[in-house]
């Protein structure tokens, strides 16, 4: 390792200026870095996987390190040869002698068993200089006098700064290159090869709806709508309740993979927003579904000891499901997107529910803005959540009164309240409907001749719900059927009639 700074223009004015702080760097880490990869540049594998040409303090390091990756990702060496013809006629390197600069850093270079620590080092002073930059730009737009940025804007500005840092090592993201998307992309694909046949996304626990989804995807939003009492908060309870069973399962076996614990890290985690019931009574619910046991009776204290034992057996269960609640109401979007960020930074969070839609604020307290704009506002701000922690957000929504009005009652992306923002902004619209609901209302009375016509056709339809997929921006729309157990509040897969043992008349 050189044991001091390779001599150039722009670092010695870093001798001169030992008067003032200066921003946290390490030139002579940098150097030596740079010179064991341009000696061998298989130390590359051996960095830091976050650390990028930006993160180097020196311009003129961040230019040579973005070079060797250019021709590292060509499949071509990079060393002071083939990177000479890059930099002689760089300006930036006149001074310091162009091109005989990469040499200079190659007889200088590190062990390259040290390269790893080298990376981890100059990552570490790169993550102060940003922090230092955010806390520059909290206190000075703390002390600007402008009435339009009050003090809880400036906390989630400077929250949502933190996490970026936290979780992408920088707080400003600009443009990518295309081959950047592009490799996500093929190790999306290759994920998906190799688990052909199985859920690809957060599953929902439901085999059909998984099959046409291929699971929950990572950041889209996906909008869950119905009538009243079609079992819509029921169906977001059941996935919820199946994705944490998921994680935790997925968690469980990468640990049994790697008893060592060297490549697991925190479980993904569920976040529900409760903002219409009480978090007891969401409580309530998941418990009757896992226990089999009618939720009324539950609140009653009405169980057999069979039925009580059955209710502790689950709650056991569930007590260590990867599951957060949150039963704040009249939660902003603003503050919502912060609690969602500080729950993924912390417990690692995987999906987020919110139920449901209507019932959270926007931010702006613009009293001129009509409810299809605050909608609007709400929608694209469950996207940017969705994106900006790359998982699945899912929200329920209120259909209007126009169902009622038709003699087929299947809803439509029209029946959505301020349905142009919402189909525009979520990637699948699902919907929950009940054929039984509306049929049970036509009942004749028993003695005239279309109740044995009616009561035929209950058992027909009798516990069957069907998700109608209205939209799905990456796959196919249709329809799923499923089983529904309403004194429960709980779905499941329905039976295949194919796979059932043959009855004997």
């Amino acid at each position: 390792m050189a044991t001091a700074p390779l001599s150039t223009s722009s670092l010695s004015a870093d001798n001169a200026a030992e008067h003032y702080r200066q921003a946290p760097h390490n030139i002579e880490a940098e150097q030596a870095l740079l010179g064991a990869i341009l000696v061998n540049n298989l130390a590359l594998n051996n960095l830091n996987d976050a650390l990028q040409p930006n993160h180097f303090y020196e311009p003129v390091h961040q230019r040579i390190f973005s070079a060797i990756l250019h021709f590292h990702d060509k499949g071509q060496i990079a060393n002071p040869v083939t990177l000479k013809h890059y930099f002689d006629q760089d300006e930036t390197l006149t001074d310091i002698g162009g091109g005989e600069y990469l040499a200079r850093l190659a007889g200088a270079s590190a062990n390259v068993i040290s390269v790893a620590d080298y990376s981890n080092i100059l990552y570490d002073l790169a993550i102060k200089r940003e922090l230092i930059s955010i806390g520059e730009e909290v206190v000075n737009t703390a002390y600007d006098q402008n009435i339009a940025a009050p003090a809880v804007q400036q906390i989630e500005t400077a929250e949502q700064q933190l996490f970026n840092l936290a979780a992408f090592g920088e707080h400003n993201s600009g443009f990518l290159a295309f081959s950047h998307s592009l490799n996500s992309a093929i190790a999306k694909a290759e994920f998906a090869f190799k688990n052909s046949g199985e859920v690809v996304g957060v599953t929902t626990g439901l085999r059909d709806l998984d099959k046409l989804l291929g699971g929950l995807q990572k950041s889209d939003l996906l909008i869950l709508a119905g009538r009243p009492s079609m079992g819509k908060t029921a169906l977001e309870t059941t996935i919820a309740d199946q994705a944490a069973l998921g994680f935790q399962q997925e968690f469980e076996k990468e640990r049994q993979a790697n008893p060592d614990g060297s490549a697991f890290t925190k479980p993904q985690s569920v976040g529900f927003f409760s903002l219409e019931m009480s978090g007891d009574q969401l409580a309530t619910r998941i418990l009757s579904a896992r226990a089999n046991l009618n939720a009324s009776n539950i609140m009653r204290g009405d169980l057999s000891n069979d039925e009580f034992s059955r209710l502790v057996t689950a709650s056991n269960e569930l007590n260590s499901l990867p599951f957060f609640i949150d039963d704040t109401p009249a939660l902003s979007i603003s503050a919502l997107r912060t609690r969602a960020r500080r729950l993924k930074r912390v417990h690692n969070l995987g999906l987020l529910v919110v139920d449901y839609l209507q019932l959270v604020r926007p931010s702006s307290s613009n009293s001129q803005a009509n409810r299809v704009q605050e909608v609007s506002e709400i929608t694209q701000g469950l996207k940017a959540i969705a994106k900006e922690l790359d998982i699945p957000v899912v929200s329920l929504s209120q259909l209007s009164r126009a169902v009622e009005q038709r003699e087929d009652k299947r809803p439509q992306l029209a029946d959505l309240r301020e349905s142009g923002s919402i189909e525009q902004d979520a990637d699948v619209v699902m919907f929950v409907f009940r054929q039984e609901y509306y049929e049970a209302r036509k009942m004749p009375s028993e003695d005239s001749p279309e109740f044995a016509a009616w009561q035929e056709k209950m058992e027909l339809i009798y516990g069957i719900a069907e998700v109608i997929v209205a939209k799905q921006r990456h796959g196919p729309i249709g329809n799923v059927r499923l089983q529904f157990y309403s004194d429960q509040t709980r779905f499941d897969d329905l039976a295949d009639e194919r796979k059932l043992p043959e009855r004997f008349e």
